[in-house]
């Protein structure tokens, strides 16, 4: 039986209008993407921090600040002292770490008071300054082509050329003499120079005894430690090594005023940085030192004597025993 028409079921269709900016799209998940990365790069930059040795921080910090040309550590060609190095200005962008003398003159935040001193050097220092930069710049290049012209004219010593580098550093003018592999320089394990050594540090001081530049002898090890709980360590190691040198140079002719100070590096200074354990790292760095820069930690710190008339300075307090005092 069919429906009537009257009792077919209504059709309710209900349309939603839609409100425009009901959505807020997806920018939220950009910035989101770039906290995440921002913060990704923060926990990298202190695991970098963390890992890396002072002398690296020193080279990626240099890196990143402008910096005047300066020549490479690494050489080219052989790798050795006829590789093509030179002290000149041209060559690759090179920063050097832990300078052993100071820049900073000492006598700074010495004694002042406000308005009675300048930070900054005089104009006259300065020039005298720039003035000594000249002049050791032009011996350095002599120096260097001395040794050069020595090393050829020897046939011992040109068997170990491999082992002897020269380059230019911000303190001066440094002559490395470094292992190679199968090739110490200093028997295993001890400070005692081998023969070879000895002459090639007996070369060295006679192109520079006559020189008026201070100098640095510095020892350096490799990564590899002494066994547990060792008395001995690189550290003594290092130092021994250096301070032998010192005394084959002195015995070679070279005046003890002119050196400047004997330090021990251990392996904190490798000159194979991505191979601490390297073969070459094992040296014994000879810096000429500039003359300017020497003279600036040198300077006389000048005590300023009282006014005439001017009131004593207070005696300090009788300190009672038992009790603590603060600065």
């Amino acid at each position: 039986m069919k429906k009537k028409p009257d009792d077919e079921q209504t059709i309710i269709i209900k349309r939603v209008k839609k409100v425009a900016g009901g959505h807020h799209g997806g920018a939220w998940k950009v910035a989101y993407a770039d906290f995440v990365t921002a913060m990704m790069a923060f926990f990298l930059l202190l695991w970098l921090l963390s890992v890396t040795t002072a002398s690296q921080k020193a080279q990626i910090a240099a890196y990143f600040a402008p910096a005047d040309p300066r020549v490479a550590q690494t050489v080219s060609g052989s790798g050795g002292v006829m590789g093509g190095t030179s002290v000149a200005t041209e060559g690759a962008m090179k920063s050097e770490q832990d300078p052993a003398v100071a820049s900073r003159d000492p006598s700074e935040g010495v004694g002042k008071e406000d308005g009675d001193q300048s930070d900054k050097k005089s104009e006259a220092e300065e020039k005298a300054d720039a003035e000594m930069d000249r002049q050791d710049k032009k011996t350095f290049q002599q120096t260097e082509e001395k040794i050069k012209q020595a090393i050829e004219s020897n046939p011992e010593l040109k068997e170990v050329a491999q082992n002897l580098l020269i380059d230019m550093t911000p303190e001066g003018l440094r002559i490395q003499i470094v292992d190679q592999e199968g090739k110490p320089m200093f028997e295993v394990g001890s400070a005692k120079p081998l023969p070879i050594t000895e002459k090639l540090l007996a070369m060295i001081t006679g192109a520079v005894k006559d020189l008026p530049n201070k100098i640095s002898i510095r020892g350096h090890t490799d990564s590899k430690p002494y066994g547990k709980d060792a008395l001995y360590t690189n550290w003594e190691l290092s130092s021994d090594r250096a301070n032998a040198s010192r005394r084959v140079m002195l015995g070679s002719g070279l005046d003890i005023a002119r050196i400047e100070n004997v330090q021990g590096k251990a392996d904190i200074e490798p000159l194979v940085a991505n191979d601490p354990a390297a073969a070459r790292n094992r040296r014994i760095s000879i810096i000429l030192l500039k003359q300017s820069l020497v003279a600036g930690l040198h300077k006389k710190i000048e005590i300023k004597k009282p006014t005439p008339g001017a009131p004593a300075p207070p005696e300090p307090k009788k300190k009672e025993e038992g009790v603590i005092y603060f600065p």
